[in-house]
């Protein structure tokens, strides 16, 4: 029997948050209706900033709550919007704002804040969130779990599919008879922040600036050795890593190494960190031995991008996930709908083979 489920996501990137409204069953998926809406600027600056920057508990606590409120306005605006029944929908699957993701330290956990007691609360719907710690729990890194929900969708078709996410991080997942995948590393997120810093500007528009500059394979290469593109499966990251301070660090030591060098442009740089992404994805996806590649997410609408990666990945047909049935822009909104439906009938994620952990297990905590 079909049952309505809203997923609600915002991603590495802080762009915007995305909602979908889907009906679910055992076998079937179907993405009714959906919409973005802009992050509140203020409060995207105050998370940057806690990510960057020591912060105090009353801080982090004041923007679980905010969050909370900016998810719930968003939902009871989607909802009223496009004239759903609120008593026709089970659950909320809600993934939250990343603020730190560290499985790999001493003592492994991954923070994600909006309080789903605030969303629920407000909306009167049930909740389900806290996803990751479960799996982390279990020895996984808690990350990523979209390979779980692309197998849903698309193992049956006839091929070897690889499905890859370009948010601010990268991920891949690699589909068969077991799933397997991992973030392969920087996304957006350095491109963002490098057209932000130099042109004011929240991103480059079909990569065009970038497409104006110069790669400087120098730089390209120094930067293709740092220790997480060449660490082995299962890993996951985000902006604790890959950030402006990398970035800076990335540029310092360059610079030091090569004093005698012609200036770097800026737009060079970000010629430069587009094909980071793009050598980072490739070289993974080549490790795969997939011959069709779907992508979705944000960095799937950088025509420039796509360019460079179908370039890269000759002989791989390389398609927006669009083009075999399933929404790009929202992969990941729907992700965290099934994701609830999983969840809401004790079902184990077959995920233990992406992140590492020691088994499947029922992911989520319910918010009634």
């Amino acid at each position: 029997m079909s049952e309505f489920y809203i997923g609600i996501m915002s991603g590495t990137s802080l762009d915007g948050v995305d909602i979908a409204f889907c009906e679910i069953n055992n076998d079937t998926f179907k993405l009714l209706c959906s919409a973005s809406y802009p992050f509140d600027k203020r409060l995207k600056n105050e998370i940057l900033s806690a990510i960057n920057k020591p912060v105090t508990l009353k801080i982090v606590g004041e923007l679980d709550t905010r969050l909370g409120k900016m998810y719930a306005d968003c939902i009871e605006s989607f909802i009223a919007k496009s004239e759903i029944d609120k008593n026709t929908i089970m659950a909320i699957g809600l993934h939250g704002q990343t603020l730190w993701h560290e499985p790999d330290s001493k003592h492994p956990f991954s923070m994600q804040l909006g309080n789903a007691n605030v969303i629920t609360a407000k909306t009167g719907i049930c909740v389900v969130s806290d996803f990751r710690q479960k799996d982390i729990a279990l020895g996984g890194q808690g990350a990523p779990f979209a390979p779980a929900f692309h197998q849903f969708l698309f193992s049956k078709l006839n091929a070897n599919v690889a499905v890859l996410n370009i948010g601010g991080m990268a991920n891949l997942s690699i589909l068969g008879e077991t799933v397997t995948g991992y973030d392969t590393g920087c996304g957006n997120v350095l491109m963002d922040y490098w057209v932000s810093q130099k042109n004011g500007l929240s991103y480059d528009e079909n990569g065009e600036w970038a497409k104006s500059g110069l790669v400087n394979e120098d730089l390209l290469k120094q930067m293709l050795q740092e220790p997480y593109f060449l660490k082995e499966a299962p890993k996951s990251t985000g902006r604790e890593l890959f950030n402006g301070k990398w970035l800076k660090k990335q540029l310092e030591n360059f610079a030091k190494r090569n004093a005698n060098t012609v200036y770097m442009k800026s737009r060079d740089t970000q010629a430069t960190l587009l094909e980071l992404t793009v050598r980072s994805i490739a070289n993974e996806v080549k490790k795969s031995m997939a011959d069709l590649l779907i992508v979705c997410g944000g960095g799937g609408r950088n025509v420039y991008l796509m360019k460079r990666l179908k370039d890269e990945l000759a002989g791989v047909e390389v398609v927006l996930s669009d083009e075999v049935g399933v929404s790009s822009e929202f992969m990941e909104a729907m992700a965290f709908a099934w994701l609830a439906h999983e969840r809401i009938h004790k079902k184990c994620v077959k995920i233990s083979s992406v992140t590492g952990a020691s088994k499947d297990s029922i992911l989520g905590a319910i918010y009634e």
